[in-house]
């Protein structure tokens, strides 16, 4: 439709860009066309979303002017960084940068840019309750895009700051879902205590930022916690033992213990896992449920999401 205003999509290819993708196209009153923006336009990822009515464009985080380029003529777009392909505090706030740049200079008038909290202001640097990490982030992949917040507010870009949640896909491709024991048992370990932890299935994400594009202007300036549901990690355990159909234990170990777990970025989950158990009570406030299906009604909880993922569940 030639009316149609485009949302153009960074990380198209990828979660959350993926996500928004397929729920523009999925609308049956097509108010947007969806723009993809990836680096490999010949991916396989890319001609799928080709296929479904896509504009696929290339673009790349790392070069602003192929970011202005893609950009253009686009009334929306979703921005979105991905940290652990680098793990670089540095490089993500540089990406974010290049996105809030190239957005102000091709005159983007909606903005979504998907961001985390700063844990710092939580726990200080130089209290010692968690450790300091890269000499100045306690949470390095939530600090580094609560800190590019700066960089779209700065510009002026029209910015809504969606506060995402713990993706439950990261079961699926992340190796975090129930693995057996020596003892032959089933167990999903978090330094969690028994805080409820907001979280949400990826699909979701997107979803909910189409919500926010379909209710307009409203929505800038804002920011926007998001999740399907609060759970704890004897909740999550008790949906696998269902859908396993053998028990599965939760085990509640110590921060440290997680952080020594020693593949890459564990320090940082640990003290992710961390935050999200000392400061529960914060970190749920910020992300209701309630206002996340206003955005999504089809929102999933957890249950509802492990129905529809369990063949894509790993057997343990």
């Amino acid at each position: 439709m030639a009316d149609q205003k485009i949302i153009a999509v960074v990380g198209a290819t990828g979660a959350q860009g993926g996500g928004l993708v397929r729920a523009i196209l999925a609308d049956p009153q097509k108010r947007f066309k969806a723009r993809a923006i990836t680096r490999d336009i010949q991916s396989d990822k890319a001609k799928e979303l080709a296929a479904m009515g896509a504009e696929v464009v290339a673009g790349d985080v790392d070069d602003e002017q192929s970011l202005q380029s893609a950009f253009a003529g686009a009334y929306g777009a979703f921005c979105v960084t991905f940290y652990w392909a680098h793990f670089s505090p540095e490089k993500e706030v540089a990406q974010a940068r290049a996105m809030a740049q190239a957005a102000k200079a091709a005159g983007v008038e909606h903005v979504i840019w998907s961001t985390l909290d700063d844990t710092r202001q939580f726990i200080p640097l130089g209290d010692d309750r968690m450790p300091t990490l890269m000499e100045k982030y306690k949470v390095p992949h939530f600090d580094a895009k609560s800190e590019a917040d700066s960089a779209f507010t700065e510009l002026g870009v029209p910015t809504t700051f969606l506060l995402t949640a713990f993706y439950w896909e990261n079961f699926i491709h992340f190796g975090m879902g129930p693995a057996r024991g020596a003892d032959g048992q089933l167990a999903i370990t978090f330094p969690l205590g028994d805080a409820k932890m907001p979280s949400i299935g990826v699909e979701d994400i997107g979803r909910a930022a189409f919500g926010i594009f379909a209710k307009g202007k409203e929505m800038i300036g804002k920011r926007v916690g998001i999740a399907g549901e609060h759970v704890s990690g004897t909740d999550m355990a008790q949906g696998f033992a269902r859908i396993l159909g053998e028990p599965v234990r939760y085990n509640a170990i110590e921060p440290e213990t997680y952080r020594g777990f020693g593949f890459p970025g564990a320090d940082d989950l640990g003290n992710m896992f961390q935050f999200k158990r000392d400061f529960e009570k914060e970190y749920r406030e910020s992300r209701s449920v309630e206002n996340t299906r206003e955005l999504n009604p089809e929102t999933q909880d957890f249950n509802t999401w492990l129905d529809a993922n369990k063949d894509r569940l790993p057997r343990p």
